[in-house]
């Protein structure tokens, strides 16, 4: 009985690692600039119009001449509210508690820096966020056990180098210090783990009632805090078949994270002898195996009339690599701890549309659509009810002088109708919470660039 108890514990926590709702699939973060934004990011890695190629193909920097610095701030608000449809405890009792909005508004910055040091050569580097979001739920929502609180901060610094081999084709490679920042939180039902005791004659008959633990009713928390910083690398090739077109082909690597952190407990003060007496339930430090997945882009741009550039994308990322999630506690009385994923890689599609109205104004629009990681409702949990996601994006190049452009775009995503169909996974099938219903979720991006020649 103890060691299940232990399990279940680790099967709580293990569902917190990763965020809700990024905007791109899964956890990816695709707002690496304001001027892409308008787009949707369609040719995103063979546009090259300014330094925020660096996020996408670092070849693209042989198309800028002298120095540039692009700032860039991307105002993310989701809204993503559960309907509860029968979720019911391990007991089969319902669960008791109110619906969600896992929404959380967040602000995503990027800041890009290049410089020409000569006809051939060019170096330049990156800080922007390829994965992250957060979630935050009322301690007394339904899905509680399932998850509350988390936040996936991941930043990458990317020095890179850019090399023009000649009119029609570039290369360029960067280096990658990838820094993740995890916090997460569940509820635990210590009423469930009280009565269980009692079921199993390991406490007396009426001692719960006694002490007024009862399932539901008298909840603990679990919170997993950790980071680390690990290593990848980015390349890309720039062909230019004529001066009206460009076509980039881009590579980012996996990144594997090896997390290290802790997990705290808050145990009621009436269910403190079940921790004393199993061992479990105490603070200790823990550790997990994060893979950030690669990604490979083809895109296309092409200057139709004096005006008017269409402009493509396709990319591929390997969110394959997830197919379970384990957490190792450094506590001996609480096993290792796994979360089947079963993620599938993904496609993105994007097309876009630039305008340009004079000398000082270009209009922007594009359409995208971002496949979803998740195929099975079994596999969407509250942490990341992943959907299929519609792009609409519309913005502006204003062009203030010869040394300061200003970007400003608008997106906004529809996303599927997201079912749940969870149930926690432990080794007591009476702590199998499952929890059903549905997300209705959408999302609003504002962006602002602003681009520094000198």
């Amino acid at each position: 009985m103890k060691q299940l108890k232990h399990r279940c514990l680790g099967g709580v926590a293990t569902l917190a690692l990763f965020p809700l709702l990024a905007e791109a699939g899964g956890f990816a973060l695709i707002e690496n600039s304001a001027s892409g934004m308008g787009n949707a990011f369609a040719g995103a890695s063979a546009v090259a119009e300014d330094a925020s190629t660096l996020a996408f193909n670092p070849a693209g920097m042989t198309r800028l001449k002298g120095s540039q610095l692009v700032v860039a701030g991307h105002y993310i608000s989701p809204q993503a509210k559960f309907s509860d449809d029968g979720s019911v405890d391990g007991l089969g009792t319902p669960l008791q508690g109110s619906d969600g909005d896992a929404g959380v508004d967040a602000i995503v910055p990027n800041l890009y820096y290049v410089t020409e040091l000569n006809d051939r050569w060019h170096m330049g580097l990156a800080m922007h966020a390829p994965f992250g979001m957060s979630t935050e739920y009322d301690d007394d929502w339904v899905g509680r056990y399932h998850a509350l609180n988390s936040s996936l901060k991941v930043i990458n610094f990317t020095p890179s180098v850019a090399y023009r081999h000649s009119d029609t084709f570039s290369a360029g490679l960067g280096v990658t210090a990838q820094y993740l920042d995890v916090t997460l939180s569940s509820a635990i039902d210590f009423g469930t783990l009280c009565l269980l005791q009692e079921l199993g004659s390991v406490l007396p008959a009426g001692t719960c009632s006694a002490m007024s633990l009862t399932p539901q009713q008298s909840d603990g928390y679990a919170e997993i805090t950790g980071n680390n910083l690990s290593y990848g690398f980015t390349a890309g090739l720039l062909f230019s078949p004529t001066p009206q077109q460009r076509i980039g082909l881009s590579y980012r690597s996996q990144v594997v994270q090896n997390v290290a952190g802790s997990a705290d407990f808050s145990v009621p003060g009436m269910a403190a002898f079940l921790s004393a007496s199993s061992g479990a339930f105490v603070d200790t430090d823990a550790k997990a195996k994060v893979t950030l997945p690669a990604s490979a882009s083809f895109s296309y741009w092409q200057q139709v009339s004096d005006n008017i550039s269409l402009m493509a994308d396709a990319t591929w990322t390997n969110w394959g690599v997830f197919d379970e999630l384990r957490i190792e506690y450094d506590n001996p009385n609480q096993p290792d701890s796994v979360t089947t994923e079963e993620w599938r890689d993904t496609w993105r599609y994007s097309l876009g549309m630039n305008y340009r109205h004079s000398d000082t104004l270009t209009l922007r629009t594009g359409v995208a659509l971002d496949q979803s990681v998740i195929s099975d409702e079994r596999y969407r949990t509250p942490r990341i009810p992943d959907g299929e996601r519609r792009w609409l994006s519309v913005g502006a190049k204003f062009k203030v002088s010869d040394e300061t452009v200003i970007n400003a775009a608008f997106s906004r995503l529809f996303v599927e109708s997201l079912k749940v169909n969870n149930t926690l996974e432990s080794s007591i099938p009476q702590l199998q919470a499952e929890l059903n219903g549905s997300y209705n979720a959408s999302i609003n991006i504002f962006s602002l660039q602003l681009t520094r020649n000198f």
